[in-house]
């Protein structure tokens, strides 16, 4: 048995654990760096899953103490001191269809429900998520494929009913820095009374995503019953779907495309897709910027990828309405979240500094 211990670090998105080079347990139980392991404590028999790293430092933890950074410790929910015992994790079956999938070979639904389930149970490790990740990129996903992933994502997490026929929403596939025009839609559509359950992301290939820069107004990391009373107030919302567990795997998978600067036209759809059919949407607006530096480079690509949202949203009963924009410079006055809001707000005070109309791309 070893002590637990808090090491606060913050490993974004995966669960992590420290154990001494000293430990009687390194050796003798064949444990390595970079493993997974399992992590019980005495009254259950549900163990946490986390990566195992090995330290030569005593003042982070000591020869009988696992130390676990914060998501993980969260997750485990004791107090420091508890005792734990640790043991090597077996193998994702899951792993086995990202092996068919790296061979080019079509996935069917319950494989990738299981393929989720285990990245929501940190069965996988980062590394593998990425080989995930490029497998779906290099090799591409078939609609039917599209279809299953975003179905797997929202059924592996929380779902939202918000009780009307006409629940709508308004997304931007991104790309384009400076293109806020969300933030600027959303408290209009909720003044003339249309509910407006917004979910936003953030950035993953552009300086800051719609809730990084609404984060500089306000907190947009809210749980379900926040979002629920502020939409009963203001008849809209917008935050951040990760912290509502609203189809969650998505936040995981974002966590690994974002340094790879990678963002695959079947990831894409459905990540969009399992926020707003989880976020409780019946009617979406997409915006595709097509330009050379956006995410879709010609109206070509623009075209197929209109057709891929509406037969994923038609599978779900989700009304989707596709509009191609000029995405060939950046929008705005301002890059970054700071300077991105301060255009929203001039725009919406009708400010003599707002940002100026031009092309099909706009503000006002």
């Amino acid at each position: 048995m070893l002590k637990l211990k808090s090491v606060a670090i913050d490993t974004f998105k995966e669960n992590v654990a420290y154990l001494h080079r000293d430990c009687p347990l390194y050796r003798t139980e064949g444990f390595q760096a970079l493993m997974k392991i399992e992590i019980y404590v005495e009254d259950s028999n549900n163990p946490v899953l986390a990566v195992l790293n090995i330290v030569d430092d005593n003042t982070i933890v000591d020869i009988n103490e696992l130390g676990l950074s914060t998501q993980a410790f969260k997750q485990l929910d004791k107090q420091q001191g508890a005792s734990v015992r640790i043991a090597p994790a077996k193998s994702p079956v899951s792993l086995k269809s990202v092996h068919r999938k790296i061979a080019g070979e079509t996935l069917n639904k319950n494989e990738f429900h299981i393929i989720c389930q285990d990245i929501l149970e940190n069965r996988y490790s980062k590394m593998e998520i990425a080989a995930f990740l490029v497998a779906c990129s290099h090799n591409g996903l078939e609609r039917e494929e599209v279809f299953f992933l975003t179905k797997a994502m929202v059924d592996t997490g929380k779902s939202l009913n918000w009780g009307e026929a006409i629940v709508v929403d308004k997304h931007c596939i991104g790309g384009i820095p400076g293109n806020r025009t969300t933030m600027i839609v959303m408290p209009i559509i909720a003044a003339h009374g249309m509910l407006m359950p917004k979910t936003s992301s953030r950035a993953i290939t552009s300086p800051a995503g719609t809730a990084d820069t609404m984060e500089v107004l306000a907190n947009v990391e809210l749980s379900i019953e926040e979002m629920q009373k502020v939409v009963q107030q203001h008849r809209g919302m917008l935050t951040w779907g990760g912290t509502a567990r609203l189809a969650p795997v998505d936040d995981i998978l974002i966590s690994v495309e974002r340094p790879l600067s990678m963002d695959s036209t079947g990831q894409l759809v459905a990540s969009i897709l399992s926020k707003k059919i989880a976020a409780g949407s019946t009617h979406l607006l997409i915006d595709i910027p097509v330009g050379a530096s956006a995410k879709v480079h010609h109206n070509q690509e623009a075209l197929a990828l209109r057709k891929l949202f509406e037969y994923i949203g038609d599978l779900f009963g989700l009304h989707i309405e596709v509009v191609v924009s000029d995405g060939s410079q950046p929008i705005g006055n301002g890059i970054g979240p700071a300077l991105e809001t301060r255009d929203v707000q001039q725009v919406l005070s009708n400010h003599k500094d707002a940002p100026m109309t031009y092309g099909k791309n706009h503000y006002a």
